[in-house]
Formats: C-alpha cells, sequence, structure tokens
C-alpha cells in the first residue's frame, strides 16, 4: 500500500480517515455551525475554496497525492462513501434541531466526504479542460461536471443564507414583522396586508382550498397586490411568499392569515447546475445517437 501508482485501497483509506477525523471533530466541537457561514463568509470561503483546487492542479505534477485525487479510482471511492452516508441519511429520520445521524447536512463526516467528492470534481474537470479532445465528448463532459460541483458547492454554502419565518396577517392592518423558528421576532423589508381570506370548502365542510388577497409594501415603495395558495407563492424583491395557516375556529370567516416567507438568495446557481446536468445528460443522448447512426 501506498507505492506507487496508488489504486482503490489507498483511495478508500483516505475515505475512511476522513470519516475518522469527522468523527472526532463531532465529539470536540459539535456539529458544523452552518449559520456562521452567513453572507460574505460563505462567498469568501467559496473564493478560497476554488483557489485551493486551482493550487492542488497546478502542484499535482509535484505532489502525487494531489495527481491521485484527479484518477478514477479516487472519485469511485469517494463516491461510495458518499452514496453509503446519502442512504444512511435517507433511510433516518432527519431534523433541523438533532445530532450525529438524525442531522446528517450538520454531521462532519457526511460534510468532509461531501467537500472531499468536489475537490475531485473540481480536479477532473480542470484536468479535462486542459486535455480537451473533441466538442462531441467534451461538452456533456464539461455541463455535467461542472453543474454537479456548482450544484453541491452553492446549494451547500448558501444554506446559511436562507431565511424562513412565519408572518401573521389581519384584515387591514399592514404588518412588518415576522417570526423564526426559534422564535425570533425580526423587521422584514416588506409590509403584507390581508384584504381578504378565501375558503373553498367540499359538501361535507372540509377545506379544499384557503388562500389570501394581499397587499404587499416594500421599502422602496413598491406595492404588489396578489393572491397566494399553499403552493401558489408570489414572489417580490426574492422572497416567495406562501399561504401557511389561518383562524381554524373562525374558519372560512377567519379575519387573519398566517404567511410564510422564504428567501434563498443562492437557489438560483444551485437550479443553474442542475439544469448543467440536464443538458449534459441531453447532450450525452443526442450526440451519442448521432454517433451510432454515422
Amino acid at each position: 500500500m501506498w507505492t506507487k501508482p496508488w489504486n482503490f485501497k489507498e483511495g478508500f483509506l483516505v475515505g475512511g480517515c476522513l470519516v475518522i477525523v469527522g468523527l472526532l471533530l463531532q465529539l470536540s466541537v459539535g456539529p458544523v455551525a452552518w449559520q456562521a457561514f452567513a453572507w460574505p463568509v460563505n462567498g469568501i470561503v467559496l473564493a478560497v475554496f476554488l483557489a485551493v483546487i486551482a493550487l492542488l492542479f497546478l502542484w499535482r505534477k509535484k505532489v502525487y497525492a494531489f495527481q491521485f485525487l484527479a484518477t478514477y479510482q479516487a472519485a469511485i471511492s469517494a463516491m461510495a462513501y458518499a452514496v453509503v452516508l446519502t442512504i444512511v441519511m435517507g433511510l433516518t429520520r432527519q431534523d433541523a434541531n438533532g445530532t450525529w445521524l438524525s442531522n446528517m447536512l450538520t454531521f462532519w463526516p457526511f460534510v468532509l466526504i461531501y467537500v472531499y467528492v468536489a475537490v475531485i470534481l473540481g480536479l477532473v474537470t480542470l484536468r479535462r479542460l486542459a486535455h480537451l479532445s473533441g466538442w462531441r465528448r467534451d461538452i456533456p463532459f464539461m455541463l455535467n461536471h461542472l453543474g454537479l460541483f456548482l450544484a453541491m458547492t452553492t446549494a451547500t454554502l448558501g444554506s446559511a443564507d436562507m431565511q424562513r419565518v412565519k408572518m401573521i396577517t389581519a384584515v387591514g392592518e399592514p404588518e412588518w414583522r415576522a417570526i423564526s423558528a426559534d422564535g425570533t421576532v425580526k423587521e422584514m423589508p416588506l409590509s403584507i396586508e390581508l384584504k381578504k381570506f378565501i375558503m373553498e370548502t367540499y359538501d361535507d365542510g372540509s377545506p379544499k382550498r384557503f388562500a389570501s388577497e394581499i397587499k404587499i409594501q416594500t421599502k422602496t415603495g413598491q406595492t404588489v397586490e396578489a393572491v397566494v395558495d399553499v403552493n401558489k407563492p408570489c414572489e417580490v424583491n426574492g422572497w416567495k411568499i406562501y399561504q401557511y395557516g389561518y383562524d381554524t375556529q373562525m374558519g372560512a370567516e377567519s379575519k387573519m392569515s398566517i404567511l410564510e416567507l422564504v428567501s434563498d438568495p443562492w437557489l438560483p446557481l444551485a437550479y443553474t447546475g442542475i439544469y448543467m446536468m440536464l443538458g449534459g445528460a441531453v447532450c450525452m443522448f443526442v450526440l451519442g445517437g448521432r454517433r451510432k447512426r454515422v
């Protein structure tokens, strides 16, 4: 072992060491505190991460370990760990207030393995860029790998900037305050006034649809009137506004409505990565079909 060229044994050992380091971090410092990565920290971390990947690529001929990271042996072994941990995540009930396996997104071994996968993705992509062989093969490859890298990094680092709050609105009373998940009251950059609560019921009287006719006023003077349903939000200044609840005792006569406001500024970047992967899959299908016909 550790004799060149390295193989799957070394790859799995590197992944195992990362899991052990992660467990030690979990025991010593606790779960990953993603809230500490709010903007601009996450932007700085992303820039440093990209710079580190570039340096690893430039030094790959001097340090064999860096060269190994861009091999399929390293990639397959890393993905094996990622798949196992993801399966555990799927089989375990996840709780935002949980620890260890019950909150895998803050579980150090899970995070370190995915960082390891992202590093390998970055190095493999740079290696392909340095040895382009033809657009039929390179375009799908770049779309798939760059898309996955973009989706992984932005969705993870961007989670610190996501805000999800509840606002209780009343008829004829503009409301600027909202309540976060931990019970903190915060002033919002927009006010919402409930104009009318709407409810449709089945024949037995159970709710079929409930929605709110609202008036939104931003601090910049913009006014928007909209109707929001449970799964049909409206969006204003980066905030998506969903129907969440109402006064169940009053039912259709409710004079108040509970709205959920969600802001996720990094989400478009994560979606861009997903669309790139879809584009790469389509390119592979189309170009592969043409090659067979030729």
